[in-house]
């Protein structure tokens, strides 16, 4: 097992300097934050991986940038999904570099940027959105390719529609446990519940993968539009011909939309509201393998991650999905 900590007594993997870099650092215990160009990231204490290598980890070496969005207003259930962002890039300190799957480092050939966690301040519901959306259409227009950690799955909103800006014929993939297409909950059009609603709004086409908790309004919604595709949990259990049905569906572009809940409680117990019957660990990977090799996903969030101070299994799952996926773009030439 490799350790995340990073001290000046205990510098491992180390293999550069910081002559060639003109970054403003402050150092902390070992760890360094930095601004290159004016946006801020992180050093190996809390960067994704715990990457050592400015070169591979500096916003200006980097191809991938990871957003942190910890915003959370609308947990109906099990609250502390504002703690799984962090949560992710801490277990991520434990993964391996060598993805025995896709047989690369590939963080060595993408260069892998995380950055701050988003202050949202006082800011909720529409405004909350709109801030992620600029947020993220400020990465995509520096050339990143965006992977966002985010609590409550509203923020997915926000990333879709700075997508859709770039990419018009943009389709959706959503993995989930929860339909997500109540027209509001609690009276708020902006709930973790009402996020797939709204991205229905910008008729865009949307493939949901794993349902299986949804109300009588949901269902007759995806019966009566052409937009929406479903793949319930109980229509996945007879083999992988699902996997090219629902790939069908989409068009060249596509944004991934993973809410942790997806997955079967087995490999990911801590979200904020679990459902038995989700997909197993290894059924997820070939479909999302299926999807980077077939479509440009050109991008990708995963969610609803609320940790446990029991155990780490989730946050560390997702940790590793989020790099495996890295890896299937890479090795299809994507990123």
């Amino acid at each position: 097992m490799r350790s995340g900590f990073f001290c000046f007594s205990t510098v491992r993997r180390i293999r550069q300097t910081l002559s060639d870099y003109t970054l403003r650092i402050t150092f902390l215990c070992g760890n360094f934050a930095a601004q290159s160009q004016g946006m801020q990231f992180l050093g190996p204490e809390n960067n994704f991986l715990g990457i050592a290598a400015p070169e591979h980890f500096s916003w200006e070496s980097s191809k991938v940038a990871i957003q942190q969005v910890p915003y959370e207003h609308t947990s109906s259930y099990i609250a502390g999904s504002e703690k799984g962002p962090a949560a992710v890039i801490n277990a991520s300190h434990y993964v391996e570099f060598y993805d025995e799957e896709t047989e690369t480092e590939h963080f060595q050939h993408l260069g892998i940027c995380t950055l701050p966690p988003v202050q949202f301040g006082k800011l909720t519901d529409r405004a909350a959105v709109d801030l992620i959306r600029d947020n993220t259409r400020q990465l995509i227009e520096a050339g990143k390719y965006v992977v966002s950690l985010g609590a409550e799955h509203t923020v997915t909103l926000g990333f879709v529609e700075a997508h859709l800006e770039k990419y018009p014929d943009l389709s959706v993939v959503q993995i989930d446990a929860h339909s997500d297409l109540r027209l509001a909950y609690n009276d708020n059009p902006y709930s973790h519940a009402s996020v797939m609603a709204r991205v229905h709004d910008l008729n865009v086409p949307l493939v949901q993968i794993g349902i299986r908790a949804q109300s009588k309004e949901e269902a007759d919604l995806i019966r009566s539009s052409d937009n929406i595709h479903t793949w319930y949990a109980h229509m996945l259990q007879d083999g992988d011909a699902w996997m090219d049905a629902a790939i069908e569906k989409l068009g060249p572009n596509v944004y991934l939309t993973i809410d942790a809940d997806g997955f079967d409680p087995s490999v990911v117990p801590a979200v904020g509201t679990a459902e038995p019957g989700g997909l197993t660990w290894w059924q997820g990977c070939r479909f999302l393998r299926k999807l980077c090799a077939a479509r440009n996903v050109v991008g990708f969030d995963i969610v609803e991650i609320a940790p446990r101070s029991t155990d780490i299994i989730s946050e560390f799952s997702m940790a590793k999905l989020l790099y495996r996926i890295l890896g299937y773009q890479h090795i299809y030439g994507k990123i």
